[in-house]
């Protein structure tokens, strides 16, 4: 979710304008969020925010990044990348989280320039890294491991599908992990 800081340490402009657009991009959509609102729930002027970010493309990209953390999740990958996914999918999100990376997706895809910003950080924070841990394929393994990613999160936590509302460590894990697992060329498939 959002990064957590030490609360006696005053945040700089910058990251009161990061915090202020994970908000907001994940309440309404990319076409609805205007940097002026950014900048006034941040406490700081416009001009600041475009000397910070350069653009709201930019300044969305990197809430996204803030909002996701793949970084954190690249870093556990361990040995076995297709159960780290899963376990990390299906995980309680924090009692104090505000934010739900799935929101900020959500509400901007009907967005033509949210959409290229969104290929580009699938692509960047998702697919490059997750490939450069397989052999053969690697992109387009990768690739398929997000969108089964994306969209069991979707129609669990948007449309709340009863059949995938079970929490971590049980089948539905299970199942996404053997799934991940062979899209990954991790596992030979069941026949």
């Amino acid at each position: 979710m959002t990064k957590t800081r030490d609360s006696s340490a005053p945040a700089s402009g910058r990251e009161r304008i990061l915090a202020a657009a994970v908000a907001r991009f994940s309440r309404q959509s990319y076409d609805e969020t205007g940097l002026r609102e950014i900048a006034a729930d941040a406490g700081v002027d416009v001009a600041y925010v475009h000397r910070a970010f350069g653009s709201k493309e930019q300044l969305f990209h990197e809430a996204l990044k803030c909002a996701v953390q793949m970084d954190k999740i690249f870093d556990a990958l361990g040995a076995d990348p297709a159960r780290m996914l899963a376990a990390h999918l299906l995980a309680e999100d924090e009692p104090d989280a505000t934010v739900r990376p799935m929101d900020i997706l959500i509400r901007s895809l009907t967005s033509p320039k949210a959409a290229a910003v969104l290929r580009t950080a699938v692509m960047e924070e998702f697919v490059t890294p997750l490939g450069a841990h397989l052999d053969t394929n690697a992109t387009q393994r990768a690739a398929l491991a997000a969108a089964l990613l994306m969209g069991v999160g979707i129609l669990r936590d948007v449309l709340e599908l009863p059949a995938l509302s079970e929490g971590p460590g049980g089948t539905l894990e299970r199942s996404v992990a053997d799934t991940l697992a062979m899209v990954l060329g991790q596992a030979s498939p069941k026949i």
